[in-house]
This record gives structure tokens, sequence and C-alpha cells, in this order.
């Protein structure tokens, strides 16, 4: 399948004043240039980019770009001009592409002028486009792009892959709903009219039937439980009748078979496809996938944790690889989230309990001690006993000696076993997973910047997106396990503090975890706020909480129309009246 593209559309002016054609060509290839040099699909690869195989300056050269993006899975446009152009003759008007505009900002041609003709072209079709110009002026004989603009054009084409990536993909249901929790109630109509997203279900049972048919990779089973044996410590076990060590070499059996299913459930194998599975060989072409597992398959098999973690994290016993989403309880919002945060970043993403917030006064109440450093104003325990992806321990250096979590293709051999060591895996709590398993346990033992975010879908209003900066704290041991110890202890952990602003949701750190739309979230490395507002504009999800400097905040030109002074409210009311992008 054909990787989705950014069009890059070079407009004129239809009489072809002189230089405009050479000036037009040039923006095409800078541009291109820039996108192609700074952006990769999640395999790595260089983000692509298709240029017009004309100059567009009317109608009839806009139709021969149009059909000549129509076979290279072009998912947004890019048009640009140095000068005075007839606006809605040279616009994109397809409706299923992501567009902006980059006007070039010189005093001699009009390039603002066709800006802003095209951009109110735009608002009266209901085809929102991203207007791009430079804040200070230059000489028409520059070749070169301004930082603000490529700032920019990046961010656009960021998200707006982001979009392609997600298109005609699926998302696969292992299961259910687990323990009603709302998040896993697959609601196939959010994925497709906003995401572009197939919704799949697969029952759990099919996982047994490929465990006891051995419908998997026999000789990577065999090397992928060797792996978990040699890298793969046991940690303290909770339970006062512990499983016998015959119980638990089982266990780890059946996990590593699991592990193995879940993801050619997804992503298919050409292996199963020799052994004469062509259906399972096949997969389901999955972006993202979540697992029940509570109750029906918890209470007599052993649990997905281990399967949850090592999908999410960037490497498993193939080597270093992009993190595959999924879920824990199949909470399909998070991996949503989740997903969300890859594409941005092409790093993992952490699932996570909001589970408890610590006020400074609580802290010293248990501990005897006020925190300081981030945590100062208080924090939210981050902690679940899934889809934590080891690198979150923040163990990973970058080459200044800083905790990271990097993009895959970064990752060392060095890192991976960095993050091995600093993971344990505790035998699962008895009472709650009665067939037994493991659950990783580690410490983000390191001060990093982080983005939480969460997407809720709220009734009568559709799909929300919330999304908290801040960083993760390393607290005094005494404190840490006083503080641990009064919850579960086996899984990981990350004390998280939000960015705080001194208003609404953010004016201290109660009034983000009472905010907080759901009992689940996500993070990952840096603050990627602005990037997420920006792929949700795109997506027509509204924003309703975030902590992003009014300044940073990147979206469709016409989102002013509907108000600028409360962005907030206008953003809401913009997305009510484009609707979902797949509408």
């Amino acid at each position: 399948m054909q990787t989705p593209k950014i069009g890059i559309r070079p407009v004129i002016d239809g009489r072809r004043p002189a230089g405009v054609e050479e000036k037009a060509w040039e923006m095409a290839r800078l541009a291109k240039e820039l996108i192609e040099s700074s952006l990769r699909y999640m395999d790595g690869t260089p983000v692509e980019c298709v240029v017009s195989p004309v100059l567009i300056g009317g109608s009839r050269e806009a139709a021969i770009c149009a059909e000549a993006f129509s076979t290279e899975n072009v998912c947004a446009t890019l048009s640009v001009t140095p000068c005075w152009c007839f606006g809605s003759e040279t616009m994109d008007m397809n409706p299923m592409t992501i567009k902006a505009v980059w006007g070039f900002n010189a005093t001699g041609r009009p390039g603002a002028v066709y800006l802003a003709a095209v951009m109110a072209a735009h608002a009266q079709m209901k085809l929102p486009a991203f207007s791009i110009y430079g804040a200070d002026v230059q000489d028409e004989t520059d070749d070169f792009i301004t930082e603000d603009v490529k700032e920019k054009i990046l961010q656009f084409a960021k998200c707006a892959i982001a979009v392609g990536e997600m298109r005609g993909k699926c998302y696969v249901n292992i299961g259910a709903v687990s323990m009603g929790i709302a998040g896993s109630i697959c609601d196939p109509e959010f994925f497709r009219s906003y995401l572009g997203i197939r919704s799949e279900w697969v029952d759990m049972t099919e996982v047994l039937r490929r465990i006891r048919d051995e419908i998997y990779d026999v000789e990577e089973y065999e090397r992928a439980l060797s792996w978990i044996k040699e890298n793969c410590r046991e940690g303290w076990d909770m339970n006062p009748e512990p499983h016998t060590p015959e119980q638990k070499a089982k266990e780890w059996e059946t996990i590593a078979k699991l592990t193995l299913i879940c993801r050619d459930i997804m992503l298919g194998n050409p292996n199963l496809t020799e052994k004469g599975y062509i259906e399972e060989g096949h997969g389901r072409n999955a972006i993202a996938a979540g697992f029940q597992g509570q109750r029906m398959w918890s209470d007599w098999q052993a649990n997905a944790d281990f399967t949850e973690a090592i999908l999410n994290t960037p490497f498993d016993w193939n080597g270093i690889r992009p993190s595959i989403t999924f879920a824990t309880e199949n909470d399909t919002l998070n991996a949503v989230s989740m997903l969300f945060s890859n594409l941005i970043t092409r790093q993992s993403s952490a699932f996570a309990d909001v589970r408890t917030f610590w006020s400074p006064d609580a802290i010293e109440r248990v501990t005897g001690k006020r925190p300081t450093g981030y945590a100062k104003d208080g924090i939210i325990h981050l902690i679940n006993s899934g889809s934590a992806a080891l690198d979150a321990s923040g163990v990973c250096k970058n080459e200044k000696g800083e905790a990271v979590m990097k993009k895959w293709w970064d990752m060392t051999q060095e890192d991976v076993q960095a993050c091995l060591d600093a993971t344990e895996w505790c035998p699962a709590d008895l009472v709650s997973f009665n067939g037994g398993g493991f659950s990783s346990h580690f410490v983000t033992d390191a001060e990093m910047p982080v983005t939480m975010l969460r997407v809720n879908l709220v009734a009568g209003l559709g799909p929300v997106l919330q999304i908290a900066e801040g960083y993760t704290c390393v607290l005094e041991k005494d404190m840490h396990d006083l503080l641990e110890q009064r919850t579960n202890p086996t899984w990981p952990t990350t004390w998280f503090a939000p960015r705080l602003t001194g208003e609404g949701a953010f004016r201290d750190v109660y009034s983000v975890m009472a905010n907080w739309g759901a009992n689940h979230g996500c993070f990952t490395y840096g603050h990627i706020g602005k990037d997420l507002i920006t792929l949700a504009s795109m997506l027509r999800i509204p924003v309703a909480m975030h902590n992003v400097p009014d300044k940073d905040v990147y979206r469709p030109h016409v989102w002013a129309a509907f108000g600028t002074k409360d962005l907030e409210s206008a953003d809401y009311r913009a997305c009510e009246v484009y609707g979902p992008l797949y509408r």
C-alpha cells in the first residue's frame, strides 16, 4: 500500500508576469526538501512529497494537478506562491485533503494579498485551510525559508501525515468491554467519521484457538521464550499463597504465545500464510488494538500485562522496532490517545491510570516531608498494570546525558538493556488476576518533559481531547516508597506534575486531576501539545483543556472567524460547524 504523501502546488498569476514562474518552482522545491529532510514515516523512511507537474494559474492547471495527485495517495496539499493569483480558480477543491497555503512575504509582489483572498475562498466554500506567512519581509531573490515559516510548514505536514497514516486502517477489539470501563465501549462511528479507521472485533476465544492449534511462528515463539527467560527477571510476589514455579513457567509460555498472536492478529504474518493459514497471515490491517483481559480472560488465564507492555515498547526479541499501539482493558479511547502521540513523535507512549492526586500537605502528612522541585505544588500518580512502555522508565539518555524517550530509530542496544535492567516482572495479584501472569514494575526515575493526553466521548458533543504538558518527578526514596506502598507496588509508577498557568483547569494540580475526563490517560516524552492541537483541528476534535500558550496554537485560518478572544470556545464552534473529517 502507498504511504500518504504531501502534494506541493506551485500557484501563480495566470497572466504569468516575468519572474513568478521560476520563483514558484523554487518555493515548491524548498518546501519539498524541507519536509523530506525533516519528517519520517513510522517505519523510519523519509516522508514523500509530490510536486504538481504544472504551474497552477487557473482551473485547468488545477485539474491537471488534482489528477496527478489522485494516483499518489496525497493526503494533504501545500499550495505555494510568490505573487497574486486567482484565488477560487487555483485553490485545492478536494474535500478529502488537508490544506495549507504559503504566501511569500515580499513587497514586490502581493503574495500576502493572494493568501488572504484564498483563505476567504476556503472559508466560503467550507474547506478549512492553514495559513502560512512569514513575520518578516524578504527580498524576492531570497532562496531560503525563514525559521517561522519552516516551523509552520513542518507542523502542518507532520500532523497531516498523521491523518493520512490513520486513514483506511483498522482498530481491532480483542474481546469487548473490560469491567464496564466506558473507554472500552468501541464506538465505530467515531473511528470511521473522525479518524477514517475501520472497527473490527476478534473474540478472545480466537487466541485460545491459535494457542491450541499452534497458529503462530513456532520458531519465533521458542526465541521469544528464551529471550524472556534471559532478560525479564521476576520481581516481588505479593500473594500470600503464590503460584508454584511450575505454574509460573506455564504462564510465561502462555504469555509469549499471547504476545505473538495479538501482534499477528493486528499486522499479519507471512509465516502463517506459508503454513496454510491465509486469512490469519493477512492480519487485520490494524494501526492500533486493545485486549479486554479482565475479567473473562484473566479470571483463569495468564494476564496480558507483558503483551501490552512489550508491544508498546520499541523493541522485543526481534530487535529495535516501532512501538505497536496496544491498549490495556481494551480502552479504545486511550488507544487513540496513544496513537496520536505515537504518530506525532514516532516515540512510544505509556498507558496509565490517572490514579491519585497527592497534595503537598497530604505528602507531608504521610511521609513527614514536603515535596520539592517540580513536585512542590503536588503530583499525580500515573500507574497501571498493563501497557506502560518500558522506555517510560526514563533510563534512555541522549547525547547530553539527559533522560529521554527516543524515537525508535534512535534507540541503541545500550538503551534496550537499560530498559530491561530497570524493569522487573512481578507476579500478578491473584485477587484481581486469578489466572496469574506478570506485571512490569519500574519507577520513572528521571525528570523529563512529558505530555499527558486523553480522548473522551461526550454524548451530544462527540469526541474531545484533553492535554496536559508537564514533567515527571523524582521523589526522595523514602518518600517514594511510602507513597507507592499505599497502592499496588507491583506496577510501573510515574509521578507527574502538570505545568500550571494559574487559570482554569491549570490553576493548580488538583484542578487538573478534577477536570480529567476518565480513569485513564497516556503520556509521551516532550511538550507536544501544540502539535496535538493542530492534529485535533484537522480531525475536527475540539480540545477541552490544555496548557499550551496561545501563541503556539495553530489551527485552520477560518477558526479566527469563530472568535479570537476565547480560543477554546471558538474551537468548539468551528468543530461543530465543520463536523468530522469523514462525515
